[in-house]
């Protein structure tokens, strides 16, 4: 064997075949395993200078044995090495245990009486490889006929739905802690200073010229009133931004100078200008806007209130 695979085909494909299994075994994301992990670039060093050292060794042992050989065991030896891979023991071992094949002398014995236009045919089991695949396919068919039919084991349909419902819930909670893949329906409204003070330059060096540094309106409309030409609150701001507001004579979509987070520090800010009251503001554009969602949990809350007063009430 070692004729057909030398020492500078055996140390290589034995170092890239544990290399492989190194990086499909061990998870390390983006990068390479040997990379983010430094300890398996030591380990792999140290492996390769162990294999090298063990064909060194075995390399001299052999050189020892073939000097303390007689003539005749090295010319048994050389002979041996001479022979083709067909030629050598081992290769016509495996070939007879897979194929059963019966030399040529037994033609006479396994030849069947009849023929056909002097076409004779030879009574030859069949090779323990066929054998061998025939009843790991009657395995198979058993094994998957019992977990499709019998248990009711999902098949590919069932189990392309779940992939992809399950692929839907991680790219939404993917999408709520990716800033630069966020959009309006993930979009929530940022409170603190450090971000309402990144949106204030945001807006100066990209809004002040149109709304005024105050956010009063100029060209732009007034953004520190009750009043919004497409909508208020943090959805709606940031989609304006995005996507532009009204066709011909509205803002221009800001998504191809913003990232998403910046949009979003931006739209706070002008949120967080609401009722500050600026200087000579402009007149009001638009119509008042209420939040739906914030108009439901106050109607729920009275509600629930007069409910209360009415059992009271009922109870005195």
């Amino acid at each position: 064997m070692k004729k057909f695979f030398p020492v500078y085909v055996r140390v290589p494909l034995i170092f890239f075949l544990v290399f492989g299994l190194m990086e499909y075994c061990i998870d390390s994301g983006d990068r390479a395993a040997f990379i983010k992990f430094p300890m398996l670039s030591i380990f792999l060093a140290v492996f390769l200078f162990v294999l090298i050292a063990i064909e060194i060794t075995l390399s001299a042992f052999n050189r020892i044995l073939y000097q303390l050989m007689t003539p005749e065991e090295k010319e048994q030896l050389a002979y041996k090495n001479s022979l083709s891979l067909k030629e050598s023991d081992w290769y016509k071992g495996l070939m007879h245990r897979l194929t059963k094949t019966q030399p040529i002398e037994n033609e006479s014995i396994l030849l069947l009486d009849h023929d056909y236009d002097g076409i004779k045919e030879l009574d030859n089991n069949l090779p323990p490889w066929w054998v061998y695949l025939f009843y790991i396919g009657i395995i198979f068919g058993v094994v998957y006929f019992a977990r499709y039919e019998v248990f009711g084991g999902d098949n590919q349909e069932v189990e392309l739905k779940k992939e992809m419902a399950q692929a839907k819930i991680d790219v939404e909670e993917y999408l709520k802690t990716a800033p630069d893949l966020m959009d309006e329906k993930t979009v929530v409204l940022l409170t603190d200073k450090p971000s309402l003070d990144a949106g204030k330059e945001i807006f100066a060096n990209n809004c002040a010229a149109c709304h005024r540094a105050d956010g009063g309106g100029q060209i732009g409309p007034n953004l520190t009133d009750d009043r919004w030409i497409l909508g208020g609150g943090i959805k709606n701001l940031f989609h304006t931004i995005n996507n532009g507001g009204r066709d011909g004579k509205g803002m221009i979509s800001w998504k191809g100078t913003l990232k998403p987070k910046e949009i979003q520090k931006v739209a706070s800010y002008i949120l967080s200008l609401q009722g500050s009251n600026p200087k000579d503001p402009k007149a009001p554009d638009g119509e008042i806007w209420v939040d739906e969602s914030v108009a439901k949990n106050e109607v729920t809350e009275v509600n629930a209130e007069e409910k209360t007063e009415n059992n009271t009430e009922v109870k005195k």
